[in-house]
């Protein structure tokens, strides 16, 4: 198991190396000069010639593309140094600390609630196959994954934050106003009606997914032969059935649990949530460079993580894999 894991660690290395070349080439085909958005406009004309002239050499700009690639992975295998933030003004390394915390925050409620949801949700509806149960629960799969998300977070704050008054229609909790159960008690309130809105967009493909792949199991020979033995319906349902769908189950279980800790910037953005995806979309805006680039840097690392946990579980729960 260590060897495969290696091996596949060394095969996605390169991977991610493509990714970065593709990423600082793409930051510098952006318009715009990062060395003026750094600049205060209020100096003088001799000054600013300067200034610009030293941050233009501190960035190490008057270095060939190469040379600069290499100092950018550097700074960052090395040093750790993602880049300065043009609009924040300030290192990238601190920038991202706090939403990244925040996504990391939403996402664990995220997941937990559509682990608790997805799997029974989706052997259920594979048990009662073609009932009016499973029907319905396929309808509203079609539906949630039809409407925006941006639409169903705007409906959600409409009815349960305009309306019905029950939660905030956005924003954070302020945590130098509130003690500790207090705040505790309003990041709940903030978090449920974003929780929702990811679990449900979440939930939309999972439980057809799941169903399928135990409707598969359930129609196995070797699931007639544990009937005709006379085990438990329950014991045949979850102790062979859902052990074998389990298989391809885990590969859109581990892909969804890592999407979203990348956040979902439209609906961060929809509840005014700081979180990265939210960041991501004020540092397009602003054309900061380097938040950019270190954002799609990370975004494109946890999609390769994903990858490589999607094939060591895939191996886990698969007997029949041979991990050479």
């Amino acid at each position: 198991m260590v060897r495969y894991i290696i091996k596949r660690i060394l095969i996605l290395i390169p991977v991610i190396i493509g990714i970065s070349i593709i990423l600082f080439t793409v930051s510098k085909l952006m318009p715009g000069d990062p060395v003026r958005q750094m600049l205060p406009t209020t100096l003088r004309a001799d000054q600013y010639e300067a200034a610009y002239d030293a941050l233009y050499r501190k960035l190490g700009l008057d270095k060939s593309l190469p040379e600069q690639y290499v100092r950018w992975i550097y700074n960052i295998v090395v040093e750790g140094d993602l880049g300065y933030s043009s609009i924040f003004k300030r290192p990238v390394t601190e920038c991202i600390g706090v939403p990244l915390t925040n996504t990391i925050i939403l996402n664990a409620c995220v997941n937990v609630a559509y682990l608790l949801i997805a799997l029974p949700l989706g052997i259920k509806m594979a048990v009662k196959r073609g009932t009016v149960f499973d029907n319905g629960w396929q309808v509203f799969s079609l539906a949630a994954y039809s409407i925006p998300s941006f639409f169903l977070a705007l409906s959600l704050i409409f009815i349960f934050s305009i309306n019905l008054g029950w939660f905030p229609m956005g924003g954070m909790p302020n945590e130098a106003l509130l003690n500790d159960t207090e705040l505790a008690f309003a990041w709940l309130r903030h978090l449920v009606l974003p929780v929702i809105t990811l679990t449900i967009i979440s939930l939309a493909g999972a439980i057809r997914y799941i169903r399928n792949a135990m409707i598969d199991a359930l129609s196995q020979d070797y699931i007639r032969t544990a009937r005709s033995k006379g085990l438990n319906e329950k014991v045949v349902i979850y102790s062979h059935a859902f052990r074998n769908a389990l298989i391809p189950i885990s590969t859109i279980i581990v892909g969804v649990v890592f999407s979203l800790l990348a956040g979902s910037a439209i609906t961060e953005q929809v509840f005014s949530y700081h979180g990265i995806g939210r960041l991501l979309i004020t540092a397009v805006t602003a054309r900061d460079t380097m938040l950019v680039i270190s954002l799609n840097l990370l975004f494109a690392v946890v999609n390769v993580v994903a990858v490589l946990a999607a094939d060591i579980v895939y191996g886990l729960v698969d007997p029949r894999i041979k991990l050479k």
